[in-house]
């Protein structure tokens, strides 16, 4: 395509390419966060140098792309025209009317298997309890909270709130944690995270009971899927969300909730997006799954403690 003089018009979508590899450094990368193939970004990222005459943007390096002087001139006006878009693209969206499409929602691992374990689940008598027919769930787990601004995830459900943003936060509830051990079994050896996640409440809680008993750890592992099966297989005792822990009949709760390390959650979205019909289903089932489960997330949902203590 040209413009009137004759040269190449920019496609305006190659901007997002651009900026894409900016942030995430490589073609293969670029594409998985973009949902397109590496030779297509290759491919668009090549169009976009072209609208400028050719010169890389990047420096080719062993470790990746880097951008260039010539690159790094071209990045507030490319991350201004993607802040323009993604206005554009919020205000589309708040006119849809209806109540279908894909929702994505931006979780830590706690949230998103008790979302993920709830969705079926009959609220009776709770406004708003059903996700309508229509909606899509995502569920996208990680420890990085979404840049909502850039729709990374229409709406987040998180431990932190953000202090910055032009976002809509309500507080949807907490989760209380406990110490399991495999029903039956009898080790005092602890499974916990990971050195790389030292900084957890949960793994400096249970630090701080090694030191003070100089207990061992059996297993140290980086999601809590692994941990509970380890803790369910008896290879030691560990802290769990009381919903998950409670409701196994192959474990033994072994303390009280610990109140140090609740987990309170907070939903945040964009401003823009509050409003969008299958974004505020989203919102309201998440609010009502949080008062209906009340009583589980609390840790008053049954469990059968064995009364012995985490030393």
């Amino acid at each position: 395509m040209n413009d009137t003089n004759g040269s190449a018009a920019m496609d305006w979508d190659n901007a997002r390419v651009f900026l894409a590899v900016a942030r995430h450094g490589s073609l293969r990368a670029a594409g998985r966060a973009l949902g397109l193939s590496q030779p297509t970004v290759g491919r668009r990222l090549a169009a976009f140098e072209a609208v400028f005459g050719g010169p890389a943007l990047f420096d080719r390096l062993p470790e990746g792309l880097r951008l260039n002087a010539a690159g790094e001139s071209l990045l507030p006006a490319a991350e201004q025209l993607e802040l323009a878009a993604l206005a554009l693209e919020r205000r589309r969206a708040a006119a849809s009317p209806g109540l279908s499409g894909t929702v994505r929602v931006s979780v830590g691992e706690w949230a998103a298997g008790f979302l993920a374990s709830r969705l079926a689940s009959d609220l009776p008598g709770a406004a708003g309890a059903a996700l309508p027919a229509g909606i899509t769930l995502e569920l996208v787990a990680t420890q990085q909270t979404a840049n909502l601004a850039r729709r990374e995830a229409d709406l987040a459900l998180r431990h932190h709130p953000p202090e910055s943003g032009d976002l809509y936060i309500t507080k949807a509830g907490a989760f209380a944690c406990a110490v399991y051990r495999g029903r039956g079994a009898e080790g005092e050896a602890w499974v916990t995270y990971t050195e790389e996640q030292a900084h957890y409440p949960t793994a400096r809680w249970v630090q701080e009971r090694l030191r003070e008993s100089g207990g061992a750890v059996a297993l140290r592992a980086s999601n809590m899927a692994m941990q509970h099966a380890a803790i369910r297989a008896g290879a030691g005792r560990g802290v769990l969300p009381c919903y998950a822990g409670d409701a196994d009949p192959l474990l033994d709760r072994l303390t009280p909730p610990v109140p140090e390390i609740a987990a309170e959650y907070w939903v945040i979205v964009h401003r823009d997006l509050r409003r969008v019909a299958c974004v505020r289903a989203v919102i309201d089932w998440i609010h009502a799954l949080f008062a209906h489960e009340r009583a589980a997330l609390a840790g008053h949902g049954g469990a059968r403690p064995r009364h012995a203590a985490a030393d």
